[in-house]
C-alpha cells in the first residue's frame, strides 16, 4: 500500500459513496478543500481511502476520512491515521482533532484520541469531537 497526497477532486467519489451516499456528491466537499492536504491510500495504483486535512498553525483537524466498505477492516485506516499523525509531528502540529461519528469512537481511540465534549448530530448522525496533543 502507498499512501500519497491527492487533489481535493481526487477524494469525492469515495467520500459520497462511503459517508454520504444518500446525499449529492456536492454535500460531500467542504468549502475549505481548497487549503487541504488531501491524502490517499493505493493499493495497485487503486485509491481505497481518503483522508482530508486542515491545518491552522500548530492545529491540525481530520475531516472526510473514508475507506471503501469492501475494503475496511484491513488495517488501511489505521495506516492512513499513522501515516498523517507522523506527518503532523514533521509539520509541528501539536494538536490534532476531528468531529468523529459515535460508531468509529473506538477506532480514533485506538490513536489515543480522547472524547471531548457531548454527542451532537450532523446531518441526523451522532458525532463527538475527538483529539490528541502531539508530541513531537
Amino acid at each position: 500500500m502507498q499512501i500519497r497526497l491527492i487533489t481535493p477532486e481526487a477524494t469525492l467519489p469515495i467520500r459520497h459513496r462511503v459517508l454520504w451516499p444518500s446525499k449529492s456528491i456536492e454535500f460531500c466537499q467542504v468549502k475549505e478543500d481548497d487549503s487541504g492536504l488531501h491524502f490517499g491510500a493505493f493499493e495497485n495504483d487503486v485509491l481505497l481511502c481518503v483522508a482530508s486535512v486542515f491545518i491552522t498553525g500548530t492545529e491540525a483537524r481530520l475531516r472526510k476520512f473514508a475507506t471503501l466498505h469492501e475494503h475496511q477492516g484491513r488495517g488501511i485506516g489505521t495506516q492512513m491515521i499513522e501515516h498523517i499523525i507522523e506527518y503532523l509531528k514533521q509539520q509541528g502540529v501539536t494538536y490534532f482533532w476531528c468531529d468523529a461519528r459515535e460508531s468509529a469512537q473506538e477506532f480514533y481511540a485506538r490513536f489515543n484520541m480522547q472524547t471531548q465534549g457531548e454527542r451532537f448530530y450532523k446531518s441526523g448522525e451522532p458525532y463527538f469531537k475527538m483529539s490528541i496533543e502531539l508530541e513531537s
